[in-house]
């Protein structure tokens, strides 16, 4: 098969509408453009597409779930079985009155944001400062500025892997700093922000003060993948990795920035094996230093070359 073709689809994905490619460099489609080719690839048509799709694979079938591709390394040697890619198929929002945003996984956390704003509703502020889509904000707790999605999330719609959707209360699932546990083999389609109206609100004003501090903390618009690390309990993990001294290392293009040692970027040609290894370099040398163990906050999915 040809790398990165549009084919005609297996027998179970038939009858589909959405696009589905074989052989995909996942370089496209990560924010680190780093990774593999996954087997198969599929962006789908809209949520009923995607739930026919679920509803026809085969159970032994690995699925990966990819939004804006930012909080993700794919490793060199590709990833086996199907990635969903959900930022075109999963893009509706809408503002329920009074004072809830109802938004599908794939749109973009700054748009979830932007509209918040502009139906006058203060709280998912930071969302703007939040690079991937609003289901991996959904399903790692991601926040920023001091705030998290789960402080705000009303409720929640899953799908199983028979394309069975099944909506939960915030209170059935448990949230914790950058972690959520959904039920066992179930995916995020949508969630249901409750924010409040708030006098005298100036969102837009508020949006730009927070962008503006990211912009000069972060190193912009370098190829990265956001925060690497979780914050260890009571303390930074760019604190840590800075006092390690580990700001400018480098394997390869992969290096720790400069401006926030808590990013990794790729300077141009750096591969998925020496991002992983500076994770790993990185953790080891602030354990050794100061006995905290870091956590990554990136997933790290795929084979390695």
């Amino acid at each position: 098969m040809k790398r990165n073709a549009s084919l005609e689809k297996p027998p179970f994905m038939a009858n589909l509408r959405g696009r589905l490619r074989v052989n995909e460099p996942m370089s496209r489609h990560t924010s680190w453009r780093v990774g593999g080719a996954a087997e198969y690839f599929y962006s789908p048509a809209d949520k009923e597409d995607l739930l026919q799709l679920l509803a026809q694979l085969p159970a032994n079938m690995p699925i990966y779930w990819v939004g804006l591709g930012s909080n993700l390394l794919v490793r060199d040697g590709g990833v086996a079985g199907l990635v969903l890619k959900t930022v075109n198929g999963l893009s509706n929002i809408h503002f329920l009155a009074p004072q809830r945003i109802e938004a599908e996984a794939g749109v973009p956390c700054a748009k979830v944001a932007r509209v918040s704003v502009a139906h006058d509703l203060d709280g998912a502020e930071f969302l703007a400062g939040v690079p991937g889509s609003f289901g991996g904000a959904m399903a790692m707790n991601a926040g920023a500025f001091g705030g998290e999605t789960w402080d705000w999330l009303e409720q929640i719609e899953c799908v199983n892997r028979r394309g069975e959707c099944k909506t939960f209360r915030s209170s059935e699932i448990t949230a914790s700093y950058r972690h959520v546990k959904l039920p066992a083999r179930h995916w995020l389609l949508s969630g249901r922000l409750r924010l409040r109206h708030t006098a005298d609100y100036h969102g837009k004003r508020r949006i730009r003060a927070l962008l503006k501090k990211r912009n000069a903390s972060q190193p912009l618009p370098s190829a990265n993948a956001g925060s690497v690390f979780c914050n260890p309990r009571g303390d930074y993990a760019a604190r840590l990795l800075q006092q390690a001294g580990l700001k400018g290392t480098h394997i390869g293009d992969a290096v720790i920035a400069d401006t926030h040692a808590n990013f990794i970027i790729n300077r141009g040609n750096a591969n998925a094996a020496q991002i992983e290894q500076l994770i790993e370099l990185a953790q080891h040398q602030v354990k050794q230093q100061t006995g905290v163990e870091l956590t990554p906050e990136v997933r790290i999915i795929g084979r390695q070359a």
